[in-house]
């Protein structure tokens, strides 16, 4: 294999040492993957092409010939150098939160402890579960950021609401704001209470918001200081001091806002190209409108789960990227191991749009993996048949037997009397409101199979495994094309922590590659492709 060379060269030449230069093949690719340091492209007296990282610029006419030139850039300049000092990490990458705990207390440790953050999937848990999962990572953490996930439930505000308390009794300081389409009292009490100032008056924002969008409307909630209303609210409830009132009024709801593409679970299927520069153009109008003293950092989020897609979101301006999927498929996720094999072996387009189990009764989907399972098109008939009829009584006969024999597996009053004992330990009032809404109790009778379906799928339950729901977007399958052949194609050897170290450096690599190919540099297919590295070494 050999360099050539195409394009004009510089108008400098390169002077150093001729020993430093590499012309064969492994000698160039140690120097390319070198990306702490500069790297040149040279030609030798006798026309030989090489590289080297060493030496210096030289005016034209002394020295060798230079080519092209890549200054170094390495894993961790790329993002928002804010990111990285302001939740002490070292790259511009975080780990999303699947709900039910399969973004698991095991990944979001792994995580801190290679000083990376990670959110924990409280989504859907008790507060009983979700307290444990607090006790182990602030022990195993105790210096280190980690994030705990804040879903809206507009259909169970209560729990909303627990969680915020809980969050606020344990200092966890940072959450990451989920499936928002406007903003609740509970997300405002949590930014709210966490406000101070210093002896400057300059606004320290103690509680953090990292919340995820995937549209303008919901962007511009959290780019906007908090709703006077719900302040006023609070004020009055005494959930906030006067101080506080004030202060929420000079900063954004969040801190950053994460740009959702086409991802697993709730997603509304953008393309990331199209959306995410739409939402930093908002960022920069509130910021001038509003006057902040820090810019609110947006990230990128949805199909990331290679070196290419993630390098190409930190060119659009990312600040820092999240991934979702990929994690799903590692040894620390919090799911089961025949979920982990399954999702090793799929492609991009084994992915489908499902009724959502949290906002069922809205129409909202979410999108989860057809291989290897019913729950798809199952959960479609469930959301067919709650939009035709008002009742579970009014189901034709046929219809109905349908859902006992295949679907739930039970007669549907007894599935009724399973989520009154579910909802009297949760939240009674969903029960109240169904005794004389007919239509809201079928709604609860089928959420029951869609809540339930993730948990078969993470406990492993076998005899449920056509009914497992496995939230999944494309970046699965791109990731198993990525590893293909490689030592991480075994879904066993897949770790959370190891993933991401091969994607970020494998991004820095590509970096270089990319800008060595826009000067004229023709290097041969082998080396233009990223590799994973079973021993990583971090740059």
């Amino acid at each position: 294999m050999q360099l050539t060379h195409t394009g004009n060269p510089l108008p400098l030449n390169w002077k150093g040492s001729p020993r430093s230069v590499a012309f064969d093949a492994v000698g160039i690719q140690e120097k390319l993957n070198n990306t702490h340091l500069p790297c040149y492209v040279v030609k030798d007296f006798g026309g030989r092409v090489g590289v080297t990282n060493e030496g210096e610029i030289a005016a034209e006419g002394r020295g060798q010939e230079m080519l092209a030139m890549v200054a170094p850039l390495t894993a961790t300049q790329l993002g928002d150098p804010t990111f990285q000092t302001d939740y002490n990490v070292k790259y511009g990458y975080k780990t999303g939160a699947m709900a039910n705990g399969i973004a698991s207390e095991a990944l979001v440790i792994a995580m801190g402890q290679a000083k990376m953050i990670g959110s924990f999937g409280a989504a859907g848990l008790v507060p009983k579960r979700v307290n444990q999962a607090i006790d182990a990572i602030q022990a195993a953490l105790p210096t280190q950021t980690y994030a705990f996930n804040l879903i809206n439930s507009p259909t169970e505000k209560a729990l909303e609401e627990g969680a915020v308390k809980l969050f606020i009794e344990r200092g966890v300081k940072v959450v990451e704001a989920s499936a928002y389409m406007r903003l609740s009292e509970s997300i405002v009490h949590y930014r709210a209470v966490g406000l101070s100032q210093d002896v400057d008056g300059t606004v320290i924002c103690n509680n953090k918001v990292i919340a995820k969008i995937s549209r303008l409307e919901v962007a511009a909630h959290f780019m906007k200081p908090a709703p006077d209303k719900m302040l006023n609210a609070l004020l009055a409830q005494g959930k906030i001091t006067p101080l506080q009132a004030e202060l929420a009024k000079k900063v954004p709801m969040a801190d950053d806002i994460t740009v959702e593409a086409d991802s697993g679970g709730h997603t509304d299927n953008r393309p990331l190209v199209a959306l995410f520069p739409t939402i930093i153009k908002l960022r920069d109008e509130l910021h001038q409108e509003y006057g902040y003293a820090k810019m609110i950092r947006i990230g990128a989020a949805g199909g990331i789960a290679t070196p290419a897609s993630a390098l190409a979101a930190f060119m659009m301006g990312a600040a820092y990227i999240v991934t979702g999927s990929v994690n799903q498929a590692c040894v620390e996720a919090g799911t089961s191991e025949h979920v982990r094999k399954l999702l090793s072996t799929v492609a991009s387009t084994d992915v489908t749009m499902a009724p959502a189990s949290d906002m069922f009764e809205m129409g909202v989907d979410l999108q989860v993996l057809k291989r290897g399972s019913l729950f798809g098109p199952r959960a479609k008939k469930l959301y067919e048949l709650y939009t035709r009829y008002d009742s579970i009584d009014e189901i034709p006969t046929k219809d109905r037997e349908v859902l006992e024999k295949k679907i739930f597996r039970a007669p549907l009053e007894t599935i009724w009397q399973y989520c009154v004992d579910f909802f009297n330990e949760r939240d009674p009032e969903q029960i109240e409101r169904a005794n004389d809404n007919p239509k809201r109790k079928m709604a609860l009778i089928f959420r029951w199979y869609l809540g339930l379906s993730s948990n078969w799928a993470n406990s492993g339950k076998v005899e449920r495994k056509m009914d497992f729901q496995i939230w999944c977007g494309p970046a699965m399958g791109a990731f198993n094309n990525w590893v293909k052949g490689t030592y991480l194609e075994n879904y066993e050897n897949r770790q959370a922590v190891d993933v991401a170290e091969n994607i970020m450096l494998g991004a820095a690599y590509l970096y270089r590659v990319q800008a060595l190919k826009m000067q004229g540099v023709n290097l041969p297919l082998a080396w233009m492709h990223v590799v994973p590295k079973s021993q990583v070494v971090t740059a």
